[in-house]
């Protein structure tokens, strides 16, 4: 009874740790988004940076959600307040006009006094990750970089404005879409337009795939 108790606790504790809410927020245009936040383990004073992290698919939020909880809190234990948006229309967040709706939600929870201004950490996952480069790609200088893990970028894409911008990407080896196959030129597209890369492709791993915190840990320490 006495280590179910302990076990008990540790669960409870480390649910606590990484505290998850769903939250509503009204957007410049009138417009209501529904949003996953997850506040760092370690209480402090001090504002925080803000990462705003979209999960892949639809970015639905069951999805949302999902990945609040298996990434979004390991961003949070390194001291970042986490902020995973529901897509309004399942269509995650790409496009001009859904890469718009992440800029009005940054402008919101800066207005908050726990939440640092000035630069944030833009990550994603499948289509988050690719949504991520798209809004970096607008205004590289408002960002911190992008985690994008996994995306891909064509020989096509115009990655010019990402000049000396840091991108950590991850590929899983055993992608089941094959943007594996899509790596190398990927890295091309990426590096011939003088990005900052930390890449690399994880072998045996599937599309979606548990985080090497030990390699995303420390460059999220260099970019900050």
């Amino acid at each position: 009874m006495k280590k179910l108790l302990q076990l008990s606790f540790l669960f409870i504790s480390m649910f606590a740790v990484n505290a998850q809410a769903q939250e509503r927020i009204t957007l410049d245009d009138g417009s209501v988004l529904n949003v996953f936040m997850v506040e760092p383990g370690e209480a402090t004073s001090e504002p925080k940076p803000l990462v705003v992290l979209m999960g892949g698919g639809p970015g639905n939020a069951s999805i949302s959600r999902d990945t609040s909880q298996w990434l979004g809190s390991g961003f949070a234990q390194r001291g970042w307040l986490v902020a995973v948006p529901i897509s309004p229309n399942n269509r995650s967040f790409r496009g001009s006009t859904n890469n718009q709706i992440i800029v009005q939600l940054i402008k919101e929870l800066q207005k908050r006094e726990d939440v640092r201004s000035g630069k944030v950490l833009l990550a994603g996952v499948s289509n988050g990750g690719m949504s991520s480069l798209e809004i970096a790609r607008r205004n590289p200088e408002k960002y911190f970089g992008v985690a994008a893990i996994p995306a891909i970028s064509s020989e096509n894409t115009k990655n010019d404005s990402l000049k000396g911008f840091p991108v950590y990407l991850r590929i899983g080896g055993a992608d089941s879409l094959g943007w594996a196959d899509q790596f190398d030129s990927t890295v091309e597209s990426l590096s011939s337009a003088g990005v900052e890369l930390n890449a690399d492709i994880l072998d045996g791993a599937p599309h979606m795939f548990r985080m090497d915190w030990s390699t995303l840990g420390p460059w999220l320490e260099e970019i900050r």
